[in-house]
């Protein structure tokens, strides 16, 4: 580890220039203390590291000092395919191999290009979670990532909305979608996704297992995700929308309400238009129609129509004893 951390020490170096001992420490999660000593070790090794004092100084390599120790190990190159996502790439226990990759492929950059990669990065961000929601704890992604790799069986504790279930995985591949993980694993019927917050328990049996023969997992993803679209938007909602409703509907229902403002009819004399709405269930459609307030009106189909107005009078009646 300590080599490891020597070679990081001398990249950060030769890519940022001069820094000090507490942004070394920082950068590499060690105490200042260590860094004096890993300092000196360079030194011992022959390496030119220059110590300036001063409330400017700090160490810096130097000058036309470049070291060609850039190469990347198998989980380095891995890990560069997860550039741009430190938070993921934590959570699946690569957090530091990634950071040793970028320093490597930042040293082997000629000049003019590892400043442009330096820009990149200050001006461009990817904060993978949705808004106002905290990310799944997943205590067991780093299993379960490790599993995926070395193409191992797991016995898992599972937890389903009818209840928990034990079952044999095969994992395939993992996703983050909106914040959240997914999991796909082939069982004895079929390949399945399971969300990796909802495993209580992982056990590796020490079993591996050959992987399914043409198996894409971006294109087993965008079949399922395109298969539950399908199962959730159950029936079709004829609603009256305000202007305003209008410029709610697709905060409130993404694509679907996308999709029903392109197909709306023609706006009345109070601009307030007809649209056809692809919703859930009828438990989750009221919910979710309710939240458009008074910019809406349900005309149909009948029972959801009956259902919306059967809520709405519940709560009237609730603020009026209010």
């Amino acid at each position: 580890m300590r080599a490891d951390r020597l070679l990081s020490l001398l990249l950060l170096l030769q890519n940022r220039g001069r820094m000090t001992a507490p942004e070394l420490a920082a950068e590499l999660e060690v105490s200042v203390r260590t860094v004096y000593r890993d300092v000196e070790a360079l030194g011992a090794a022959g390496v030119p590291v220059c110590a300036d004092r001063g409330p400017e100084g700090g160490y810096r390599l130097v000058d036309g000092y470049r070291t060609r120790l850039t190469g990347l190990t198998d989980a380095e190159a891995g890990s560069l395919f997860l550039a741009g996502m430190p938070g993921p790439a934590r959570d699946l226990g690569l957090g530091a191999v990634l950071a040793s990759a970028q320093l490597k492929v930042q040293a082997a950059l000629p000049a003019g290009l590892a400043e442009q990669a330096r820009l990149v990065q200050e001006r461009f961000h990817l904060d993978a979670p949705a808004w106002f929601r905290e990310a799944d704890p997943v205590p067991c992604l780093e299993a379960v990532a490790a599993a995926v790799w070395e193409r191992r069986v797991l016995r898992v504790h599972y937890r389903r909305w009818r209840g928990e279930v034990r079952r044999e995985l095969r994992p395939l591949g993992l996703v983050l979608k909106g914040g959240i993980w997914y999991l796909a694993a082939l069982t004895e019927e079929a390949v399945r996704t399971y969300r990796v917050s909802r495993l209580l328990a992982v056990e590796d049996t020490g079993e591996r297992f050959d992987r399914p023969a043409g198996f894409d997992l971006t294109a087993y993803w965008a079949e399922s995700s395109r298969r539950l679209e399908a199962a959730l938007h159950q029936q079709t909602a004829r609603v009256r929308l305000s202007p305003r409703g209008q410029r709610l509907l697709p905060m409130q229902f993404g694509t679907a309400g996308v999709r029903a403002l392109e197909s709306a009819g023609a706006p009345d004399a109070d601009g307030w238009v007809e649209v056809e709405l692809s919703v859930e269930a009828e438990p989750v459609a009221v919910g979710d129609l309710l939240r458009l307030g008074p910019e809406a009106e349900v005309l149909g189909p009948p029972g959801l129509r009956r259902a919306v107005a059967a809520a709405v009078t519940g709560l009237a009646a609730r603020y009026a004893r209010a």
